[in-house]
């Protein structure tokens, strides 16, 4: 099957315009339209409904778009090997992390996986939720490590559980308790951290019926650990950021337990090159040990 018709036929229904497609793809619009008419004749079905608003799928168009977007990434996928192959240039593998992963789980495998994969180069840069999922979308890095947000339309690949904590001044009276009640952060100001954990705790707070008093300012993570040392406040950070930093302040978990789904984020329904797999296969096979 031409793949030229399936990427105009993408275009037609991302753009829902015979005329908008034609004019971003090269063609005229006649050229497309006799295009879509093979591709259909071709097929045996009808895919697109066309009437003066536009175009859009018909049920069977429904029905088989999903495998023609991935036959497409297949392609793109392929075309990009080749090139890589033919013009023997070192490949670049695109990562965007948290910074809590990119200083616990990234360093090691990028260290191995540089040694196994001496021609494969790894380009990590660090920033909040906000900033690894706009590079995302923006093909700006080929995938991200952050915590799972639903709103986010991505490919995910879940990694690990990272529990939430509480995290309290040195003074501070538990009366032996190990666990801190959720329902306590009612009414309670709370001091937040990096906008990542901001949502990944207030989404706790939200399906549990609390409402925390929360400030508008956001501030890093060693600051909140500071602040809460010096018994200005008490906030939630999640156990891989308190790894290593924790012995100034007190940690408990909630109760009921919390946590945010830690994982990789990838482009929607485009297929990763073979390195880029391999990296991801590295961070699972050194997650599972943790």
């Amino acid at each position: 099957m031409d793949t030229k018709k399936l990427e105009a036929l993408a275009a037609a229904v991302r753009l829902g315009s015979f005329t908008r497609a034609a004019e971003v793809l090269g063609y005229t619009q006649s050229g497309l339209t006799h295009m879509m008419n093979a591709l259909e004749k071709e097929l045996g079905f009808p895919v697109l409904v066309r009437d003066r608003s536009g175009v859009r799928l018909t049920a069977g168009g429904e029905r088989i778009f999903p495998l023609v977007q991935d036959c497409l990434s297949a392609v793109e996928t392929l075309e990009r090997e080749v090139a890589l192959v033919n013009s023997d240039q070192e490949e670049t593998i695109r990562v965007a992390s948290y910074a809590s992963i990119a200083v616990h789980w990234l360093p090691e495998v990028i260290q191995q996986f540089r040694a196994s994969h001496p021609n494969v180069s790894v380009n990590l840069r660090m920033g909040n939720v906000d900033d690894v999922y706009r590079w995302l979308q923006e093909d700006r890095v080929d995938m991200c490590f952050a915590s799972r947000q639903e709103n986010v339309n991505a490919d995910w690949i879940h990694l690990k559980d990272d529990p939430l904590l509480v995290i309290l001044p040195p003074d501070y009276d538990l009366h032996g308790a190990t666990s801190f009640p959720v329902s306590r952060f009612d009414g309670q100001e709370l001091m937040t951290a990096s906008p990542g954990l901001h949502l990944d705790t207030m989404r706790v707070m939200s399906r549990c019926g609390v409402q925390p008093l929360v400030g508008q300012n956001r501030i890093s993570d060693s600051a909140i650990i500071s602040m809460v040392e010096h018994g200005l406040g008490i906030s939630v950070l999640s156990e891989l950021v308190l790894q290593g930093r924790q012995s100034a302040v007190q940690a408990l978990p909630i109760d009921p337990p919390a946590f945010r789904e830690l994982g990789v984020a990838l482009p929607l329904r485009r297929e990763l090159r073979p390195a880029a797999r391999q990296f991801i296969a590295e961070v699972r096979k050194m997650v599972d040990k943790l």
